[in-house]
């Protein structure tokens, strides 16, 4: 990269070298050096915008957790529409694509990014609490039982999801997702017609 060149948003430049690295070549790829040659950079870009390459990572996370918030928001609105085993299974296909199962394995993966990051396994644990909020408004609404564990129901999908899609290369079929999740939540859905 010449000197003097101006980089629009490279944040954002080196965010999506890294999801290209990730989903080509796997986590145990994932260095500055191959986020910055991807980007087509210059590796002291990277340095000048992050104090370092896991703070670079731990905003990489923090950036797709901000995306689960915003797909967060449009599930709950989504609560007594269409019917439940419908939207879990679309909020799941949502939440797995293939760059978030990479960016489990590499929290997975890189004991220094965790400790950074500080809690459990980010993405996951954003996503169950996602299904967790989605699923009291529809306890709310009596779609589920009353006493439905919310908590529980969104481990088991979150558990059940990253299972299904953990192949990056052959994900599930739709119909394959909506049979597990009917299974999961077939006893709340029909306990409430009881």
């Amino acid at each position: 990269m010449p000197t003097g060149v101006h980089i629009r948003d490279a944040r954002q430049q080196l965010f999506d070298a890294a999801e290209r690295v990730l989903l080509r070549d796997g986590a145990a790829a994932l260095t500055s050096r191959a986020v910055t040659a991807e980007a087509g950079v210059a590796k002291g870009v990277l340095h000048r915008h992050f104090a370092d390459f896991d703070a670079f990572l731990a905003e990489l996370v923090q950036d797709r957790v901000r995306r689960i918030g915003d797909q967060s928001a449009m599930l709950r609105a989504s609560a007594g529409t269409g019917t439940v085993t419908g939207n879990l299974t679309a909020a799941l296909t949502e939440l797995f694509d293939p760059v978030a199962v990479g960016i489990v394995g590499l929290v997975v993966f890189r004991d220094e990014l965790r400790a950074r990051l500080g809690r459990g396994i980010p993405v996951l644990a954003d996503a169950a609490a996602m299904l967790a909020g989605y699923l009291t408004e529809e306890r709310a609404q009596g779609r589920i039982a009353a006493d439905a564990d919310v908590d529980s129901l969104a481990l088991a999908l979150i558990g059940a999801g990253h299972l299904l899609f953990a192949d990056r290369a052959n994900r599930p079929a739709a119909g394959e997702v909506g049979r597990v999740v009917e299974t999961v939540v077939a006893d709340v859905v029909q306990r409430r017609l009881l």
